[in-house]
């Protein structure tokens, strides 16, 4: 798109075409009362339909990863700077992640509720999980579709003490085993850019702007008036009447903390002009520790799989899934095991199987913080893996470990997988655990949600954002706690309730 047709004004501007933000801009185009101009740091392939979008970002199989914004952890604990991905482009992590939709827990959002949030209890967000599950076009795998792995997996899961689930978005079930439900309509990745900008694109209230990295919010007197943005190379300022920031758990933070809204103490070691004093801006900052364990699938599993392939069945990355309870577990579940294989072999034939074990419910939490003033700069990013006091997540996790690895070991399961690749096999202890963690693509928090009585909240349950008029956070970084879920079903369902209220 040229400069020169991007407006210089909206009554709605949206910051971030990801999975909230591109749900935002699409639900406020489709009311038709304002203009909404939605802007994403990373490219639009425009209307599906137009067949642009690369074929890595519409397989449903397997997760993609070739528009990344290449963020590293600075946490102290977990595997040392690995990567924390997240997808630079319209329907932002949708439009990368592995199609499985997952509710969570019911203590979840009334947990949420109780922590006064009025609004965001589970009987109140059912309807929105409703509609957001409709628009990605959820549905289950047939029977036929499952790979040999996955249902060798499942009937492992199983054999090794968890029930097999009838429905893993039962909100009141601590534990069960099951083969997930997907959003992948017609082998296609259903991201919200299909599901909810493509039905408004031909209306005349949105514009999307691709590869316009957004830099700040403007204020004047504490209302925010316009959003600064760099462009081709060239940095514009658009007014706005209202601005949604939906830039994601790292990026809304860091915006926040650009436009001097944060802790104000932090605002002038980086030079920024303290604006709205927040200290919670980029606290809070958590998402689940997971840890790999690798296995080569067998001879076995190689035969299988060719026979599925060969009977013009798909590969899929993730299929299974379990709920389960570590020795901690005090209340409905905090472990999901999932297990992933590679969609094709590799070059000697043999099948990559990786079993993963996340902590769902940590009790650690990190910071996000700016290394400088630049927008072009990556934040500081720093999960707080296994800092809570007792060591209780680290426990949770090591006890999630060894559960996993009974499963890997049943024996029609094992002969199909074979032992544990050296190269994770020698994690043994819980020190061990400590140093290898890693994330489980789900971060929240750093823009924590909570009335304003609580000093650490940083918007209102409304998504407002608290002293600021005409500003909105929406996205997974306003999730008080982390849902024990994946994520992108949870965030759409923010999405869809915030939008539905009047503002």
């Amino acid at each position: 798109m040229e400069t020169s047709v991007i407006p210089r004004h909206a009554d709605t501007v949206v910051i971030g075409g990801g999975t909230a933000g591109a749900a935002v801009a699409g639900l406020l185009a489709e009311r038709g009362d304002r203009s909404v101009l939605l802007l994403e740091a990373g490219p639009d392939y425009g209307h599906l339909r137009e067949g642009r979008w690369p074929s890595d970002l519409l397989d449903g199989r397997v997760l993609a990863s070739s528009h990344d914004w290449s963020l590293t952890s600075a946490a102290a604990n977990g595997q040392p700077d690995h990567a924390l991905q997240r997808a630079k482009v319209i329907g932002g992590c949708s439009a990368h992640n592995g199609c499985i939709v997952i509710w969570g827990s019911r203590l979840d959002y009334d947990g949420w509720a109780a922590a006064g949030n009025d609004g965001w209890s589970t009987a109140e967000v059912l309807p929105y999980f409703a509609r957001a599950a409709a628009r990605l076009c959820t549905r289950e795998f047939a029977p036929e579709e499952m790979t040999p792995f996955h249902g060798a997996c499942l009937e492992a899961m199983v054999c090794s003490g968890i029930p097999r689930s009838l429905d893993l978005n039962d909100l009141d079930e601590d534990a069960g085993a099951a083969i997930a439900p997907i959003n992948i309509r017609n082998g296609v990745r259903w991201s919200t850019a299909f599901a909810y900008l493509d039905p408004v694109r031909d209306r005349g209230a949105l514009t999307v702007v691709g590869d316009a990295l957004v830099d700040k919010v403007n204020l004047r007197h504490s209302n925010a008036v316009s959003v600064d943005i760099i462009h081709e190379a060239e940095q514009l300022t658009i007014e706005a009447d209202q601005v949604f920031l939906c830039a994601g758990a790292y990026g809304s933070p860091a915006v926040l903390l650009r436009s001097g809204i944060g802790p104000a103490d932090e605002s002038h070691k980086t030079g920024i002009r303290p604006q709205i004093d927040l200290p919670g801006v980029g606290r809070n900052l958590h998402d689940h520790p997971g840890i790999a364990m690798l296995h080569y699938g067998t001879p076995l599993l190689k035969s299988l799989m060719e026979e599925h392939v060969a009977a013009g069945k798909t590969v899929f990355t993730e299929q299974s899934l379990a709920k389960a309870r570590s020795s901690h577990c005090g209340e409905a579940f905090d472990l999901h095991i999932a297990p992933l294989t590679a969609p094709a072999p590799a070059a000697d034939g043999r099948w990559l199987c990786e079993m993963y074990v996340a902590n769902m419910a940590p009790q650690s939490r990190g910071r996000l913080s700016l290394r400088d003033t630049d927008p072009q700069s990556s934040p500081m990013i720093d999960t707080g893996y296994f800092t809570d006091p007792e060591d209780h997540d680290l426990a949770v996790l090591a006890d999630g470990v060894a559960l996993t690895r009974e499963i890997a070991s049943q024996p029609a399961f094992a002969e199909l997988i074979g032992q544990e690749l050296a190269v994770t096999a020698g994690m043994v202890t819980a020190e061990d655990v400590r140093r290898n963690g890693l994330h489980y693509y789900h971060p929240v928090g750093a823009c924590k949600m909570g009335p304003a009585s609580d000093s650490s909240a940083v918007v209102d349950p409304a998504g407002r954002v608290h002293g600021v008029e005409g500003l909105y956070v929406v996205d997974a970084s306003i999730m008080p706690t982390i849902p024990r879920a994946n994520t992108n079903l949870p965030t759409l369902m923010l999405a869809e309730r915030i939008v539905a209220e009047p503002n």
